[in-house]
């Protein structure tokens, strides 16, 4: 393809809940090879109602609360755009938005990003493309990971790419093709339990760091099945809810040892997909973004069992990672290029993820 020049804005509302990141980045396509400029980044913190549903939207509305509530958040994308647009003083070509992820259950063929694109569209009278899950789903693919493309294209100095938010995953490549998945689940349930003493997070890993290796829980936890299948493979809430709660509330440890558990299984989990797939003799370079990227002491168990060198980037790549790919996701959609691979979701082929709704 010809040369391909855009700036384009991110929207990444993850699992969770930490709230809205937002990154407007210029892309270039010379020769063949993709590069980025970061050129604004901003985080939003969801008011204490957006988040609570957003936090229970899955369980709590009517089918028309729910639409209601999916035109409504979509708004409030808007919104946010706009005040970004004005801070920063930019005017992109697209926008391009992740939605929040309600349901993900694909071996049903079911998925669900809340935020409709029409409304971000018309709020801020800028096209936008969202909703980029479907069509790979429909097409027998897990609808994610998605952000394995990013790696490839835009950080493929890299032998692992790791992301660590609500859920970790990672991609690498394997004989010439992208491979990706999800790992475990990670800050979804270090905050959800955080959050029954009144705090946001694990600061650090401050709590965790106190507390003890429940050897038996942790080997429980590393039993379950999901660790022991073949990817493509993604995760949802739904699995965290039947799967990882009741295991770790069974136990009935106080807060500092489940945690530690948890930490040390999550980490564990980390280091033995990087065994299984040895990247440059077993001594690669892994690149590791997202929230958890910040939690110095679930890095540090990351590090001390992995054999691959850790590198932790700048704050701004750290925190707007994912954000900065789906801006990139809306490029592609916009360069007529793939953005989900098949390699990765397992779907019948690779595919234009996304809809496009302009003014």
């Amino acid at each position: 393809m010809k040369d391909f020049n855009m700036q384009a804005v991110g929207l990444m509302s993850g699992t969770s809940l930490d709230g809205l990141d937002v990154c407007c980045c210029t892309f270039t396509k010379r020769n063949g090879k993709w590069t980025f400029h970061i050129d604004a980044a901003r985080g939003y913190t969801y008011p204490d109602d957006m988040k609570r549903l957003l936090g229970t939207a899955a369980q709590e509305m009517s089918a028309l609360e729910f639409v209601t509530f999916h035109s409504a958040y979509g708004k409030f994308l808007g919104e946010r755009v706009n005040d970004f647009l004005h801070e920063f003083g930019l005017h992109p070509d697209i926008i391009a938005s992740h939605g929040h992820t309600i349901f993900h259950e694909p071996q049903k063929r079911v998925m669900y990003q809340i935020g409709d694109g029409a409304a971000i569209a018309a709020e801020t009278h800028i096209p936008t493309v969202s909703d980029f899950r479907r069509l790979d789903i429909m097409l027998g693919g897990q609808g994610a990971p998605l952000v394995p493309i990013g790696d490839r294209l835009l950080f493929g100095d890299y032998d692992y790419c790791l992301n660590i938010g609500g859920f970790s995953n990672i991609s690498f490549e394997q004989e010439g093709r992208r491979i990706a998945f999800d790992i475990s689940p990670a800050n979804y349930v270090i905050n959800h339990y955080c959050r029954q003493i009144g705090l946001d997070f694990d600061r650090d890993g401050e709590i965790a760091r106190r507390g003890s290796v429940k050897q038996d829980l942790l080997d429980e936890l590393n039993a379950l099945d999901f660790y022991h299948q073949n990817g493509p493979k993604s995760l949802g809430r739904e699995w965290v809810e039947s799967e990882i709660y009741p295991l770790l509330e069974r136990h009935g440890l106080p807060l500092e040892d489940m945690l530690r558990t948890y930490y040390e299984h999550a980490a564990w989990q980390v280091a033995r997909v990087v065994k299984a797939h040895p990247c440059n003799g077993g001594q690669g370079r892994m690149l590791v973004t997202g929230g958890v990227a910040f939690n110095k002491f679930l890095v540090e168990r990351i590090d001390a069992l992995c054999p691959c060198s850790i590198v932790v980037p700048e704050r701004q790549i750290i925190e707007y990672k994912e954000a900065l790919i789906f801006a990139f996701l809306g490029t592609l959609y916009m360069a007529d290029e793939p953005s989900c691979l098949s390699s990765v979701t397992g779907a019948e082929r690779d595919n234009i993820g996304g809809m496009l709704f302009k003014v």
